[in-house]
């Protein structure tokens, strides 16, 4: 026989409990989506403050333009135009370590360094020069777009505050977002995936789990698009750009012997 357990729900005939609440009498019309969200992942509610800043990494993390995971959402969407969650699935997938779910890597930094108890001065100075020396960028920095500073930093950063969660995650990364400036002699901005890293560690998240965070935010933004490309069938252009910009190059005659 399993020893198996589960904490999260339990459906009977006439109730749904859900860590122990009722669903209908205790949940809906009486906490948020967000605060759900944080109850079912803490095992307990939010204070107000870890509601508003946990809603605040859900809002930046909905939508940022026409990233590869609204592209291929959109281009899901014209291939199986009636399965709406097939293109939402198919633009969830690319969330990862290069769009959306990078806090995971810029979190466990922060994690081992305030771990280990030494100076964050000086722990930043010899992490920051390792990831120099091997040419590797250090996660939570830079954008490709956003410069000198990524706009959404200062803004989660002031939510930090505001809230009372600026603890030692937030003021490390500040240390490290100084040395990293400091060692490489121009400034790179703390990105908002590097910034929400540090705040998610502040209300208790474990690293693991923050890239899911990033996929059920996404998913309301992918929505937008899906419905935006039934309604324009936008992806027209996307291939007609596609073929206008990448030629076909004939490969060179195969000799026969």
């Amino acid at each position: 026989m399993s020893d198996a357990q589960t904490h999260i729900a339990n459906v009977l005939i006439d109730r749904i409990e859900i860590r122990g609440y009722d669903l209908v009498d205790e949940l809906i019309g009486k906490h948020s989506y967000t605060e759900m969200v944080f109850f079912l992942l803490r095992d307990r509610f939010p204070t107000p403050a870890e509601t508003k800043a946990l809603d605040a990494v859900l809002v930046t993390l909905m939508e940022h333009g026409l990233t590869p995971s609204a592209l291929i959402a959109r281009l899901a969407a014209h291939s199986v135009p009636s399965e709406v969650q097939v293109a939402m699935t198919a633009g969830l997938v690319t969330v990862g370590n290069v769009f959306a779910g990078t806090m995971e890597d810029c979190a466990r930094l922060l994690k081992l360094g305030v771990a280990s108890g030494e100076p964050a001065a000086d722990y930043c100075e010899r992490l920051v020069r390792d990831y120099r020396e091997r040419r590797a960028p250090v996660p939570g920095f830079g954008h490709p777009h956003h410069k000198p500073d990524d706009p959404r930093t200062p803004r989660l950063l002031d939510i930090a505050r505001e809230s009372g969660l600026a603890g030692r995650y937030v003021e490390f990364l500040l240390t490290l977002s100084a040395v990293v400036d400091r060692i490489y002699q121009k400034h790179l901005t703390i990105n908002a995936t590097g910034m929400i890293g540090a705040l998610l560690l502040e209300m208790g998240f474990e690293p693991d789990i923050m890239r899911g965070l990033a996929v059920i935010s996404r998913a309301g933004g992918l929505l937008a698009h899906v419905q935006e490309e039934q309604q324009t069938d936008s992806v027209r252009a996307l291939r007609k750009a596609a073929r206008d910009s990448i030629p076909y190059v004939a490969p060179e005659p195969k000799k026969h012997r």
